[in-house]
């Protein structure tokens, strides 16, 4: 079947979504075999070029560096990008760039920020559920982690393409946040993605210390206008 304009449109937001929640989640091998065979960066500059997004020129140089201008590969660069990983988003005792909306928004609200248990976090949680999605079985991890709300984007962004649609029993899509798949991504991206992602990319690449981090920054600064 043909697709229209408009549903090419979300498709290209989905696969978008997908990228930056790929880019942003914790290191896995596949991330570091990307890097190494030059596809993440082909990926992401051919992304921007179709949402006409202009990349800092400085966008993908050295990517598989460590700290010290090394270049790495294979697993020395996965545990390079999982050590760093750690720092920016773990931390002890605290995290360098924290990935969770909350701990944002929690700041800018003048209290401490308490992960599950803070209003922002709670907000995006419900807004999920609204949606027919959870957390996966297995995991404990705060829903408002960055990655985790570009995959919500991503699976609505798909369902308002027509290229996917809910399980059957969850939720259908005139349920969703104001009544359509496209109403659901667009309140999600004003109450909650526009809040603080573009800090929070800005904040990454200022504090990262490997250049991958440095353009995954880049890349969710350069993307986040035109995916709305």
């Amino acid at each position: 079947m043909d697709m229209t304009e408009e549903q090419q449109l979300w498709q290209v937001r989905a696969t978008t979504c997908e990228m930056l929640a790929f880019s942003l989640r914790y290191p896995a091998p596949e991330l570091a075999e990307a890097l190494e065979n030059g596809e993440w960066a082909d990926a992401a500059r051919e992304i921007a070029g179709v949402l006409d997004a202009a990349l800092p020129e400085a966008f993908g140089e050295a990517l598989t560096e460590n700290a010290a201008g090394e270049a790495q590969s294979g697993d020395t660069l996965f545990h390079t990008l999982r050590a760093e990983a750690t720092r920016l988003f773990i931390g002890a005792p605290e995290a360098a760039c924290s990935p969770y909306e909350g701990v944002w928004r929690a700041a800018d609200d003048g209290v401490q920020a308490l992960l599950f248990v803070n209003p922002h976090s709670m907000d995006v949680e419900r807004f999920m559920k609204k949606c027919g999605l959870g957390r996966p079985e297995g995991t404990n991890e705060p829903l408002d982690h960055i990655a985790t709300e570009f995959e919500l984007l991503q699976v609505l962004a798909a369902w308002a393409a027509g290229i996917a649609e809910p399980e059957e029993g969850t939720v259908t899509l005139d349920a969703l946040p104001g009544g359509s798949a496209q109403a659901a991504y667009a309140q999600f991206i004003d109450e909650h993605m526009n809040t603080w992602a573009d800090r929070f990319a800005e904040k990454l690449q200022a504090d990262s210390r490997l250049p991958y981090y440095r353009s995954a920054g880049m890349l969710v600064q350069a993307l986040l206008p035109v995916l709305k």
